[in-house]
């Protein structure tokens, strides 16, 4: 064993989603975290959403119900998400530990070469790309109510006072609204940046057994119970790969279907808001940015969700490039019913009927589109 080969582990990868949960008062035995963790779900996860809602229905323009609409819908499916993900943090648990085990058997250099240099970096990429788009879309949203002139809210809301009856009203209102479209978008980030990540980590590991399963037998040195014992240990990993996915199914069924329809609402509407209802170039900027957030919050999951499936996939072709010539029929015959196995094509749907991949991105894009059609006729 190459010892300067740095070995795997996949917790690393989920050290940034952990402090997503605790920033927000999850995830953490201290008194202080239960007492945000109670004021942000009455006053965020609950109350902030609502509040868009009712100010939505208060609006009597087009103009301005699709300026409030993207917001609202994007806070009321963050909500829902993180509340669903939230019910499932003991799955989520539960296969960070399949993973560490699966960690386990990665020996050689040349998978754990391959697993830091891209699965790992690409699982990295993919959470630091949601921080920075999600963090300039709310300084442009903030940029525009600082700079862009006038005294208006965040976003069109409704409160229980008269909002401009005074200075002190009108900054206290814009400072809760800062407050909790920052805290949404740490739910948000802690609800979109996992899906992709774990998928990444999935596809790895597939293609990591893959590469096992395809060395089998090379090696002639080896007597037959040793390779024997090899091909059982593979196919006790790939049990462990289908628990994993079944896990995700249970993990991201209702979570997703909303992600599929909040995106397709956010990128139609903004479309429409960039186009005709952008008043200044901080409000371009900001939908701008939006728009491309939005997209960014759906194709790295649809992506590396089919790579999953092309992963396993590979594997009954793997299972046959192993050494299998000259072995015994007890061992042909395991070989031919994991292959049997193999063959079945592995897919995760987003409320049982929506597969998330590519072809679902695209399905969602030519929603937004027929969705932008639909404002354009209305206009």
């Amino acid at each position: 064993m190459d010892l300067k080969s740095p070995v795997i582990r996949s917790e690393h990868i989920y050290r940034a989603y952990w402090l997503y949960w605790r920033l927000l008062g999850l995830e953490s035995q201290f008194i202080l975290n239960r007492l945000l963790d109670i004021l942000i779900t009455v006053f965020v996860t609950f109350w902030y959403p609502i509040h868009l809602i009712l100010g939505l229905f208060m609006e009597r323009t087009l103009g301005a119900v699709c300026k409030g609409l993207p917001i609202t819908a994007a806070c009321f499916f963050a909500s829902f998400k993180f509340v669903c993900f939230r019910l499932k943090l003991e799955e989520i648990k539960t296969i960070e530990v399949l993973f560490k085990e699966l960690d386990q058997r990665a020996l050689s250099p040349e998978e754990r070469q391959f697993f830091n240099q891209n699965t790992k970096r690409e699982a990295n990429l993919i959470w630091k790309s949601f921080l920075v788009a999600y963090g300039l879309s709310n300084v442009s949203a903030i940029a525009s109510v600082l700079f862009g002139g006038g005294h208006k809210l965040l976003y069109p809301a409704w409160f229980p006072y008269d909002v401009q009856a005074s200075e002190l009203r009108f900054w206290l209102s814009v400072s809760y609204q800062i407050a909790g479209v920052t805290l949404a978008i740490i739910q948000n980030l802690a609800n979109d940046s996992y899906p992709p990540m774990t998928f990444c980590v999935v596809a790895g590991h597939v293609r990591l057994l893959a590469m096992r399963l395809s060395r089998i037998g090379q090696d002639r040195k080896e007597s037959n119970a040793v390779i024997g014992k090899q091909l059982i240990e593979s196919i006790e990993e790939h049990r462990k790969i289908m628990k994993i996915v079944d896990l995700l199914r249970s993990t991201m069924n209702i979570s997703q279907l909303g992600q599929f329809i909040s995106s397709g609402i956010n990128i139609s509407i903004t479309l429409v808001n960039i186009l005709f209802f952008a008043e200044n170039n901080f409000a371009v900027t900001y939908y701008g940015v939006y728009f491309l957030s939005m997209i960014l919050e759906l194709f790295p999951c649809c992506y590396y969700g089919t790579l999953i499936s092309v992963e396993m996939s590979r594997l009954t072709y793997a299972i046959y490039s192993s050494n299998w010539m000259g072995m015994d029929r007890g061992y042909c015959r395991t070989m031919l019913i994991f292959m049997q196995l193999t063959l079945t094509e592995v897919q995760i749907k987003a409320g049982g009927m929506i597969g998330i991949g590519m072809n679902a991105f695209f399905a969602t894009v030519r929603l937004a589109y027929s969705f932008f059609t639909l404002a354009m006729s209305l206009r």
